[in-house]
């Protein structure tokens, strides 16, 4: 028989899991700064925090939003969205007016802007109908010859030219320099695409070759190959010239490409991917973006990939990338990872079909409404936001030694008294058998509105370090932390948790 520990009560001290969500490795060999589930609760620098809330910016809209635009004119910006068979203007936000484009046949559309001699200029295409156009004052119709308008479903800007994809196709078109419309000359890429299928994606991509940066036009096809090419005329072969072919995953619905400072994110069934990283190592080599997460992101990929609704989302006042998961209408998901960490998390309860960045705002399209995302009012549309954590199992030090857990102290700053719920998962179970949480709101007094003496006013934030009991018998321990909160920024830097230790080897 072993000796006993000893009785006497241990002290450890956690960060929180700044590390943040990891689907990738063994629940039994995770970082202590890693979660196991880190759900609305975005692992920042320095801790983690519960994520912004969203608003409804403009309401009344017939159906489901599938897409977003916004128009970059000298002056204004202005910005749209695509519902049913319309077109609103929802730049104002509240409830929108009649359509401004109306008789489409659907909300799944693609565009670009330009700026010309003539002005500045939205096109829209959908494989439909014909494309759109919008000089920051008028809808019309293009007139581009050489091709059926309505048979291009995306669109890209390269080096002052439009360029488009012809849907259920490898032949890629192309408008004059600096144009909105005219003859489009055809682009065919069947001599080059080796495993066949047809066009998906197109964008810009810049990159240092070694001689300075250069842009280059990137094509993905529908069996995952990249195609790049480089130059400024495609009708000249001493300026014009593939720079190579390489064989991805297949791309997760047609935004699959982001622009990303000089990079070029692109959507693959792997994972999500810097281009740069994968056409200049191999596919074998290269570590996609998402490689922390890679177990929850290839199950969803196998699942939705043919599901509407996959987007790639930067957001640089954020400082985040997600990934918008359509799991179900009404049910989407977001994997949201820290743009200077790399961190993960993902989050819930934003029912998003679509997204845009409008004026550094993150905005997404839902049911009959636009939604403004991260706001500062941390609730979601007057409800609840509920963050939910089980951070990495730990053995404290002791494998081997039973331990007996019966306090933990979170620290937290907030500006409120949020409800928070402190538990701990023992020996690698991560159910969920806590109940949930709900939280009542009080009224705080607004500028200008409030009344001195008679309105309570927030607070700055302020740090609270509460213990509660916990219960938990096990070798090793992961702390589970839930909260639920209404207008209330909850921040969360460290855990201190209380166990004795039993005899060695029981």
């Amino acid at each position: 028989m072993r000796r006993p520990q000893g009785t006497a009560a241990s002290v450890a001290s956690l960060p929180s899991p700044i590390g943040g969500w990891n689907a990738r490795d063994s629940i039994a060999n995770m970082a202590p700064i890693d979660a196991v589930q880190l759900e609305n609760i975005f692992p920042s620098i320095s801790n983690v925090v519960l994520r912004g809330g969203y608003t409804n910016w403009a309401t009344g809209l017939p159906g489901q939003v599938e897409t977003l635009m916004s128009y970059a004119g000298a002056a204004n910006n202005e910005f749209f969205a695509f519902s049913v068979t319309g077109l609103y203007d929802v730049t104002a936000g509240g409830a929108v007016g009649a359509a401004v484009v109306s008789a489409l046949s659907n909300a799944k559309w693609e565009y670009t802007n330009i700026s010309t001699a003539g002005g500045n200029f939205l096109m829209a295409v959908n494989g439909l109908d014909n494309a759109i156009l919008y000089d920051g004052t008028t809808w019309s119709t293009p007139t581009i010859t050489g091709v059926t308008d309505n048979d291009l479903d995306n669109i890209t800007l390269f080096k002052n030219r439009l360029w488009f994809i012809e849907k259920n196709s490898l032949k890629a078109w192309y408008l004059p320099t600096s144009s909105i419309g005219g003859a489009a000359e055809q682009f065919d890429l069947r001599s080059v695409a080796r495993l066949g299928g047809y066009l998906v994606g197109l964008a810009a991509w810049t990159i240092d070759a070694g001689f300075g940066s250069d842009d280059n036009l990137a094509f993905i096809t529908s069996k995952g190959e990249i195609i790049v090419y480089r130059g400024t005329d495609p009708a000249s072969a001493s300026t014009w010239a593939l720079i190579g072919v390489w064989s991805l995953g297949a791309p997760l619905g047609r935004r699959c490409f982001l622009k990303y400072g000089g990079d070029l994110l692109v959507l693959t069934l792997n994972g999500l991917y810097p281009l740069a990283t994968v056409l200049q190592t191999s596919q074998a080599t290269a570590t996609a973006l998402s490689n922390k997460i890679q177990g929850a992101f290839g199950a969803a990929a196998v699942l939705y990939q043919d599901t509407f609704g996959w987007q790639i989302v930067f957001s640089a006042k954020d400082n985040a990338v997600w990934v918008n998961v359509p799991v179900a209408i009404g049910s989407q998901q977001q994997y949201v990872m820290n743009d200077i960490t790399k961190a993960w998390c993902n989050f819930t309860g934003w029912a998003a079909n679509c997204w845009e960045i409008f004026e550094n705002n993150a905005y997404f399209g839902g049911n009959t409404v636009v939604g403004k995302a991260w706001d500062d009012d941390y609730a979601d549309n007057n409800t609840d936001i509920n963050g939910n954590a089980l951070q990495a199992f730990n053995y404290y030090e002791s494998r081997g030694v039973k331990k007996y857990f019966t306090r933990a102290r979170p620290s937290i700053f907030t500006n409120g008294a949020p409800q928070i719920e402190i538990g701990m998962n023992v020996d690698f179970e991560i159910a969920d058998t806590s109940g949930a949480l709900s939280f009542s709101p009080s009224s705080v007094g607004l500028w200008d509105s409030g009344v001195w003496d008679g309105s309570s006013w927030g607070s700055g934030l302020a740090i609270t370090n509460n213990w509660q009991g916990i219960t938990g018998i096990g070798y090793c321990g992961a702390i589970r932390f839930k909260t639920a909160s209404q207008g209330l920024q909850i921040e969360w830097a460290a855990t201190d948790v209380v166990f004795q230790q039993g005899w060695a080897g029981i």
